[in-house]
């Protein structure tokens, strides 16, 4: 019998003050203890609003959530203490050095009583601040003063910070942001491991699709609802066909004898010479085969996460133009008074973040 759910989402709603639409609209998922989730979506889809009231920081206007076994609504104290936070502004008391930040925030979580100064902490404390610093690469940065931190030295003390104290579940809200690729890539190759070793579950919200790849689910978020809740796997291939991409030296020639074999392609691009066929890896060799026009290029070509997340977007935001078009005599007169394109503007003019 498989645990129950770490993080559970039911009916989720937040609707801003003198908004005309919710900025979260009745979203539902569950994660399971351990999980690495993602939270995906484009500026103003909702994945701020949803976190901030996942992290109490925010309240809903409807809805239940439940974290640890804690209820949001009723012991939002309980669920504070099973979640660790990097936020996606920076929020640090730059008076304070960098080892003081974490100290104050270890003290607060109570792991240990207060002490005065880094001296006086247990040898446990000095060694995990020492890993941690070292994982994010700060090294022996970690005791200087934060206002003489860059920003993305502010953004990996972030990330100690929400570590200090073993939480259960981690919300990584745009963790990398101002990481160079060689510490992103040491703090990632942390997080994952950290997730098997310690079993904390991951939850992210970003914007390089390429760290939501090795997520086990991921959760696309548009206008405040959910367009796609799946593996990056299943995502992909509900949305994206693969294909190869072949090109050759007689292009009329090539696209005849496909025609002539009933083979199926499309044009790479507009007054492109190359043409598309779709197929899986285990059919590629076989469509190869029973081409007889020289080709030129042959190239694999795998959609990625990427690939779908932009094509889901796409697809949702054309839905709502024609949504938008379909409004009627209101719509066209709004069209007419503000302009072409009008009520596309109107809309990115909501309340939304």
């Amino acid at each position: 019998m498989s645990p129950p759910p770490i993080i559970r989402v039911d009916h989720l709603v937040k609707r801003y003050r003198k908004a005309d639409r919710d900025a979260v609209a009745d979203v539902s998922f569950d994660v399971a203890p351990g999980e690495f989730f993602s939270l995906l979506g484009p500026n103003g889809a909702g994945k701020t609003t949803t976190i901030s009231i996942l992290t109490t920081t925010l309240a809903p206007t409807g809805g239940t959530v439940t974290i640890d076994g804690h209820d949001l609504g009723t012991d939002a104290a309980g669920v504070r203490s099973s979640v660790g936070i990097t936020f996606q502004t920076p929020s640090l008391d730059k008076n304070l050095s960098a080892e003081e930040n974490v100290r104050l925030h270890a003290i607060l979580y109570g792991l240990y009583p207060w002490r005065p100064s880094y001296t006086l902490m247990p040898g446990a404390y000095k060694k995990r601040l020492a890993d941690l610093a070292d994982v994010v690469g700060l090294g022996g940065d970690i005791f200087k003063p934060v206002r003489t931190f860059s920003g993305g030295m502010r953004r990996k003390l972030e990330v100690v910070r929400s570590l200090i104290h073993h939480p259960r579940v981690l919300f990584l809200d745009e963790p990398t942001t101002g990481l160079d690729p060689a510490s992103r890539r040491d703090l990632w190759t942390y997080l994952l491991e950290m997730r098997q070793t310690a079993d904390t579950t991951l939850f992210l919200t970003t914007h390089y699709l390429a760290e939501a790849e090795d997520a086990g689910r991921i959760c696309v978020l548009s206008r405040g609802k959910i367009i796609a809740l799946g593996t990056p796997t299943d995502v992909t291939a509900s949305l994206l066909e693969r294909y190869v991409l072949l090109g050759a030296a007689d292009p009329a020639a090539l696209r005849a004898e496909l025609s002539a074999k009933g083979i199926a392609y499309t044009d790479d691009a507009p007054g492109s010479a190359n043409v598309r066929v779709a197929a899986d890896e285990g059919d590629v060799q076989p469509l190869l085969k029973s081409i007889d026009t020289p080709l030129t290029s042959v190239r694999t070509v795998l959609p990625t996460l990427e690939d779908a997340y932009l094509a889901l977007v796409e697809r949702d935001e054309l839905g709502a133009r024609e949504e938008a078009a379909g409004l009627g005599e209101a719509g066209i007169v709004l069209g007419d008074a503000l302009g072409e394109g009008a009520l596309v503007d109107a809309e990115s003019r909501e309340v939304i973040q």
